[in-house]
């Protein structure tokens, strides 16, 4: 019994362990695919590119629901006394429908265009740097360095500088509220000096399941002059850092699985210390070798399989309270965007899981029972 609960111990650990940080990457995957769609055209090139009639027969394709057009570059914001840099994403109107940005507000409203006028959507971390009040009448002023500008005596000429009063301000991660202004295309266009020139082309993708098959399709249309990203790999650092700590404390865990196995090799060679007179009956009997260890091996089975399914069973409660009720919270004041620890039970996992325990379990069975019974049933 106590192998089968050290067994089971580290079983449940590995369940929970590995569940909530499927949870955090869930979590981080859906926060950024707040902001970032299914896929991403950039060029492999420069900063800057003009469609061509390819990127017509894209926006016509069946399962690409929103095309939306993205200029994007790097500006200096000064509003009142207060200034510091933030990238300006010029966007059209498909790209609220896309991303359901309307919907991360936290104070004001999105809206860029109202008619005669337009409107900048602030990161809220980019609100609070900048002391932007949305009951002020006092507008941004957005600079940026004239591309064929040429030092004269006055610094300033050497800047483009244009004027939009704030409408509201968005929240999603902090890597987007810190960094985000959210202006029409055609001010960023006439912001940065450009005609027809774009950054990028988002998509939103009808049928998630074909994602990879369409960003295939897309990457042979456009050729090597242009390269097709999907939500992952605009972030992949973050997510294979994030899948190598998983695995980092998968075999770790697996390693202490190993360390509590010992109770299975200190178990079995006391039972078959305890069953000598018993292993010399069945020999008499006409037992032969290996069927001894067959019985031996097989306990040692049993408790490796009952400690793996008594695991995986209060592992899988254990996660199942923490989705519905958050026992383990994170913060009580909301600093965070979670009040409990995220989690989210892969099948997957636990089929890895269990397959590990058992073969530990096993490995440690063979030992005594190869060695030991060999060892008394030479002396009988």
């Amino acid at each position: 019994m106590i192998s089968v609960i050290g067994v089971a111990i580290g079983t449940m650990a590995l369940v929970i362990v590995l569940s909530a940080f499927n949870g955090l990457n869930e979590l981080i995957g859906a926060h950024f695919g707040s902001f970032d769609p299914d896929l991403k055209i950039l060029p492999t090139k420069g900063k800057t590119f003009i469609p061509d009639s390819t990127f017509e027969k894209i926006r016509k394709m069946e399962n690409v629901v929103f095309f939306s057009e993205i200029l994007e570059e790097n500006a200096l914001l000064k509003y009142g006394n207060r200034q510091r840099p933030a990238i300006i994403k010029g966007v059209d109107e498909e790209f609220t429908l896309m991303t359901g940005i309307d919907t991360m507000m936290v104070e004001g409203q999105f809206v860029l265009n109202s008619g005669k006028h337009q409107f900048a959507v602030l990161g809220y971390g980019v609100a609070l740097d900048l002391g932007v009040g949305l009951t002020f009448t006092d507008y941004i002023k957005f600079y940026v360095p004239k591309r064929n500008a040429k030092l004269g005596h006055n610094p300033m000429d050497a800047f483009s500088t244009e004027y939009l009063y704030p409408s509201g301000y968005f929240t999603i991660q902090q890597d987007f509220d810190s960094q985000y202004v959210l202006v029409p295309l055609d001010f960023a266009r006439k912001l940065f000096d450009y005609t027809n020139e774009l950054s990028a082309i988002e998509l939103s993708i009808r049928n998630q399941d074909e994602v990879e098959d369409i960003k295939e399709e897309i990457q042979t249309l456009l050729g090597d002059d242009f390269q097709v990203k999907n939500r992952f790999e605009l972030h992949d650092v973050l997510f294979k850092m994030m899948q190598s700590e998983k695995m980092a404390v998968f075999f770790i865990l697996a390693f202490i699985l190993v360390i509590a196995s010992f109770n299975v090799i200190g178990s079995l060679t006391m039972l078959i210390l305890d069953k000598k007179k018993d292993i010399a009956t069945l020999r008499s009997m006409g037992a032969e070798e290996k069927t001894i260890q067959k019985i031996f091996l097989l306990e040692g089975w049993l408790i490796s399989l009952s400690g793996a399914a008594i695991g995986v069973v209060f592992g899988l409660i254990i996660c199942f309270l923490q989705m519905k009720f958050g026992l383990v919270s994170i913060s009580s004041n909301g600093a965070f965007i979670m009040d409990s620890y995220p989690v989210d039970v892969h099948f997957t996992d636990i089929f890895i899981i269990f397959t590990t325990v058992v073969t530990i379990g096993y490995a440690a069975s063979r030992y005594p029972v190869r060695y030991i019974t060999k060892r008394f049933l030479q002396f009988n």
